[in-house]
């Protein structure tokens, strides 16, 4: 309790100013929902954008009392994670095996990728995914097909991990739990038919948008990134320990430690359908495979010293050995921690000076095109057109292996014609220096950040708009 309560209150305190561009898709959604103007991103268009209905409700729903939804949202994270690595103790005290429990759940509550989610929905799926194997292990079944249900209705992936309960149940050959089963159904089918009737499809657009985005040349796809992430920790020696007690782990959990077997499943299915769905890679696909990875290094560590138990060594240095194991784990777990409390996103601060500028000198429903939507779009409270295609997925449907995004830029500025355009400066230079861009544009306003961001605020050429003057 006191380190689950110390790691919250310090991860509430080193992220509290963490943020990066995706979850402001969602916030835009619940903040849109709290005041009272549906549950859209652009007002009267109902597009499901975000990949994280449920949570955008939850928001939504407490955003009433705290108004700042990406502060609430770190702690939430924060919380939820905390929770996560609660319930990896609980499951593995449940069977006797209290310190790969502990040595786990240390581990995870200090996992940079997870930690670097905070403001998204990952801890907080990854919260309801780990409470239902917990629920399934102690025998709650109703309790479990609850949890994992509304894991389901986080994010639609979560399905995978009542998939892997599922199957851990027929090997098993108990009984069928058939009222939780049918809950778990129904409350999944009911959700989603829900989705169908508002927004006219089941699922977000955002898959579609990843896989069309995977297709890209200048994209790398789930696999691929995943290669990657193992090859530039595989050159860290501060991570072969962590490898090497993994493996060992791995015959643990076969051997001895079954009751893993579902989170160890959950994280094959998951790794399996992220690859065959083809999409594009990004930081925080990666993050819910790292339950399954602290368990394995827990138990592997645990294996290792139950061996130095053996050598029979006086208690000070045994004691010593294991906390000198733990200190070992945790202390590059903590390193990437601290550089993500350093080393914030630049684009942070620069995309919500653009939003508030907006806000403050543009007409209420003047529309702005730009690429990346989140930070900006939830700050300017103006009509967005995406030229990456998750607000207007038609967008996407037109990529192919060839397509640049300075092309998609392209298509939608002249098809959508927005009253704004925010381009960034060597990205879609081609376009800036055009011909036809110039004769329907004009510079506006330049935005910079000291890391050479630098983005320039483009107005059509028309009658005027109305704008407030600009001091």
């Amino acid at each position: 309790m006191a380190l689950g309560l110390l790691a919250l209150i310090g991860l509430i305190l080193l992220m509290r100013d963490w943020g990066f561009d995706d979850p402001y898709i969602t916030f835009r959604y619940a903040r849109n929902l709290s005041e009272g103007q549906g549950f859209v991103y652009n007002v009267g268009q109902r597009t499901l954008s975000t990949t994280a209905p449920l949570y955008a409700l939850l928001l939504a729903l407490l955003g009433r009392v705290w108004h700042d939804l990406p502060a609430l949202s770190n702690v939430l994270s924060a919380a939820a994670l905390v929770s996560s690595a609660a319930f990896l103790l609980l499951l593995s005290e449940s069977r006797g095996r209290r310190v790969p429990g502990m040595i786990a759940a240390l581990l995870l509550s200090l996992s940079p990728y997870l930690v670097w989610t905070f403001g998204a929905e990952t801890c907080f799926s990854v919260m309801l995914i780990l409470g239902g194997f917990y629920a399934y292990e102690r025998s709650r079944y109703a309790l479990a097909g609850g949890l994992l249900a509304m894991a389901t209705m986080a994010r639609p992936d979560g399905v995978l991990a009542a998939a892997a309960v599922a199957l851990v149940h027929l090997a098993r050959r108990r009984p069928i739990p058939w009222r939780a089963a049918i809950l778990s159904v129904a409350l999944t089918g009911v959700w989603f038919l829900g989705l169908w009737l508002y927004f006219g499809s089941p699922l977000p657009v955002t898959l579609m948008v990843k896989q069309q985005q995977g297709q890209m040349t200048i994209s790398t796809q789930f696999w691929g990134g995943l290669m990657a992430l193992i090859r530039e920790y595989g050159r860290d020696p501060v991570y072969w320990l962590h490898g090497a007690l993994a493996l060992l782990g791995l015959g643990q959990v076969v051997t001895r430690a079954r009751h893993w077997l579902p989170l160890l499943i959950w994280t094959a299915f998951y790794i399996a359908g992220y690859t065959l769905l083809g999409v594009s890679k990004y930081f925080w696909y990666y993050a819910p495979l790292l339950p399954a990875f602290v368990v394995l290094v827990a138990e592997g560590a645990a294996a290792l010293l139950r061996a130095v138990g053996r050598i029979r060594l006086p208690r000070p240095a045994a004691i010593g050995l294991a906390g000198l194991l733990v200190i070992t784990l945790l202390a590059p777990l903590v390193a990437g921690v601290l550089a993500g409390h350093w080393s914030t996103d630049p684009r942070l601060e620069t995309y919500r000076e653009i939003g508030q500028w907006l806000e403050a000198y543009t007409p209420p429903g003047a529309s702005v095109g730009l690429l990346e939507v989140g930070i900006v779009g939830y700050y300017a409270q103006r009509p967005v057109v995406d030229f990456a295609g998750l607000i207007q997925p038609e967008v996407a449907r037109r990529f192919t292996p060839s397509t640049t995004y300075q092309e998609s830029a392209t298509w939608t500025i002249q098809d959508y014609e927005p009253d704004y355009v925010l381009l960034h400066q060597g990205l879609f230079a081609g376009i800036i220096d055009s011909d036809w861009f110039r004769a329907s544009y004009e510079p506006r306003h330049e935005f910079a950040n000291r890391q050479n961001l630098w983005l320039t605020l483009y107005e059509r050429r028309r009658a005027s708009l109305g704008l407030s003057e600009v001091p």
